[in-house]
């Protein structure tokens, strides 16, 4: 079940409310990524403190572990980790793109689907658009995708030409109706969305959108973003691809970004953004702040007695200072990488909470200005 209300819009931007089978989301919304049934280092309390409202699970990887035995056992991947609200899963598209390589030799792609090696333990798989869509109903994923190919922006050390974009896009469109005709065999409760690809070239975008929105998906994904092109590159896509979709239908942008990207995309009419980048960056002692980014290892925060942030209301902020932070990181205490990815969560939840009440007030273009300026400011 899904049913998506367009509340306000302002230009682009969208104001609106997901229903989902586990809970409603209001957008645009921030999704903390969970690979392996878990958002990295963070207690799924933590998450709902913090008003996380839906997080991703990763398809590929519990395929592999703990296998769809252990999770059917549990009626899906909500009881088993622990988590009531709802949740998207990819389609396991972007992991086997991954395998792959610069070369593309760790994977074998065929109409039917790709073959390749386990990374666990070495043995020899095949996911097709069918086999994902079995795996994502076992997970009871409130979103499912289609399985899709992520159309590299190299191949074979050169930049993808226009024909090989189009070709892995028309894939991408076959494997679309297969996804969806599955899903349906499967009588799968939930939602399934589709993904629009074609490279770097705003044609193939424009026909793959067109093409999808024939299927009637009842939401849409900008997918093949954030895959070694250039930054500018991403965002001409990013500014030109969500105005292509159904008004009517929730739109997702995969796998982007820095703050400023979501704000921009928000901008461009994205309801729906999940990156890795807020935990990512916190295992490595980089924190993000209203005032621009902060890494704590640095000697300047071995006494400092302030907060990371004095305008955050997270657990971290709220108890701790940047001296004890800068200590932890320094000694390897697992506890920095905790506190650093709670921080990093709620910047990121709490920045699309804003984005929504000035889009519920009619300021959003005033508040992008203002969160571009203090960002640009950089912290004290």
């Amino acid at each position: 079940m899904l049913t998506f209300e367009l509340l306000k819009t302002e230009g682009q931007a969208r104001r609106g409310r997901l229903t989902l089978n586990h809970g409603v989301v209001e957008t645009p919304v921030f999704m903390p990524v969970g690979t392996d049934g878990t958002v990295k280092g963070v207690l799924p309390r933590s998450l709902e403190e913090m008003g996380a409202a839906i997080i991703l699970g990763n398809t590929f990887h519990l395929w592999l572990r703990p296998g769809l035995d252990v999770i059917r056992r549990f009626g899906g991947l909500h009881r088993f980790e622990g988590w009531q609200r709802p949740m998207l899963t990819d389609s396991g598209g972007f992991q086997v793109f991954s395998l792959g390589g610069a070369d593309g030799k760790g994977r074998r792609l065929t109409e039917e689907g790709v073959h390749f090696a386990s990374p666990v333990n070495g043995d020899k798989l095949f996911l097709t658009p069918e086999t994902s869509m079995q795996i994502q109903t076992v997970l009871d994923s409130d979103i499912a995708m289609q399985l899709d190919e992520c159309t590299p922006y190299e191949t074979a050390g050169r930049v993808t030409s226009l024909d090989e974009a189009r070709a892995s896009m028309a894939m991408s469109l076959r494997w679309a109706r297969r996804s969806q005709a599955e899903f349906a065999r499967l009588e799968n409760r939930n939602a399934l969305f589709g993904i629009v690809q074609g490279g770097m070239f705003e044609l193939l975008r424009e026909e793959s959108a067109a093409r999808l929105a024939e299927l009637d998906f009842p939401g849409y994904a900008v997918g093949g973003v954030s895959v070694g092109e250039p930054k500018e590159e991403m965002r001409r896509i990013m500014a030109s691809t969500p105005r292509l979709l159904p008004a009517a239908k929730p739109r997702y942008l995969m796998g982007v970004g820095p703050p400023e990207d979501l704000v921009e995309g928000v901008g461009a009419g994205v309801d729906l953004f999940d990156c890795v980048m807020p935990t990512r960056n916190a295992r490595n002692g980089h924190l993000f702040t209203r005032f621009g980014d902060l890494k704590i290892r640095n000697a300047r925060h071995r006494a400092d007695e302030r907060p990371l942030d004095p305008t955050c209301g997270c657990h971290c902020c709220a108890r701790f200072s940047r001296a004890y932070l800068h200590h932890l990181e320094r000694c390897g205490e697992m506890l920095a990488p905790m506190l650093a990815s709670i921080h990093n969560l709620h910047y990121y939840v709490n920045l699309m909470r804003e984005v929504r009440e000035a889009l519920d007030e009619g300021r959003f273009a005033a508040y992008a200005q203002q969160f571009a300026a203090e960002r640009a400011r950089g912290i004290e």
